[in-house]
């Protein structure tokens, strides 16, 4: 590892990876309570910013805020390895595209920037990883494999929910969506913290 990347993130790295959940967690929550008939376990995040919802403007805000947070992250992540990065930016800028291609007027766009959306975040940590005697904890092999292998099993739970293809035929589908995309906006947080506590605890010098 460089000297760069063995300082860990900078200071706005942080800000960028707490600002994902943030935009994504509390923009579901505020357009769902703006809502007067919206069901969370069943209907998806989509419909919050669909034309026709009560205030499409707030879960618009929240997926562009989110993708944009995932961007300025990847380009904090310097200890991580380039593929990790490039699919975590890929994942940020397909998030933009979800929201500014609402599901009730593109729906066809919008299901391809999702699908990219969710698979390159929930792919990111397994390219991400390092060997190495002073890598990370958060950036270890067994670390990042295991954070792509819960991230892409919510994915396929989401993806049979949304096929009503599991035993409650759907019903759930929304509530699986929420999980998968909170999971995916707090996995960056935790590496950024990762590699924060790293630095100032001092075994990469070790």
């Amino acid at each position: 590892m460089t000297r760069a990347e063995l300082l860990g993130p900078p200071a706005w790295t942080l800000a960028s990876a707490a600002a994902a959940p943030v935009a994504m967690i509390g923009g579901w929550t505020l357009a769902a309570a703006a809502q007067e008939r919206f069901d969370p376990v069943r209907e998806t995040i989509s419909a919050l910013a669909a034309t026709d919802a009560t205030a499409p403007w707030i879960m618009t805000a929240g997926l562009a805020g989110t993708g944009l947070a995932h961007l300025v992250t990847a380009a904090g992540l310097r200890a991580a390895r380039r593929p990790g990065r490039v699919l975590h930016a890929v994942g940020g800028l397909a998030t933009l595209a979800v929201a500014a291609l609402p599901v009730d007027v593109a729906s066809r766009a919008h299901g391809v920037a999702a699908g990219i959306a969710f698979v390159a975040l929930s792919l990111w940590p397994a390219f991400a990883w390092r060997r190495g005697e002073r890598v990370p904890v958060v950036l270890r092999p067994v670390v990042g494999l295991a954070a792509a292998v819960v991230l892409l099993a919510l994915l396929v739970l989401f993806v049979l929910e949304l096929q009503g293809l599991t035993p409650d035929g759907g019903a759930a589908t929304g509530a699986t969506e929420r999980w998968l995309a909170g999971a995916q906006a707090l996995w960056p947080l935790a590496v950024v913290l990762g590699l924060r506590r790293t630095r100032r605890s001092g075994p990469l010098g070790a």
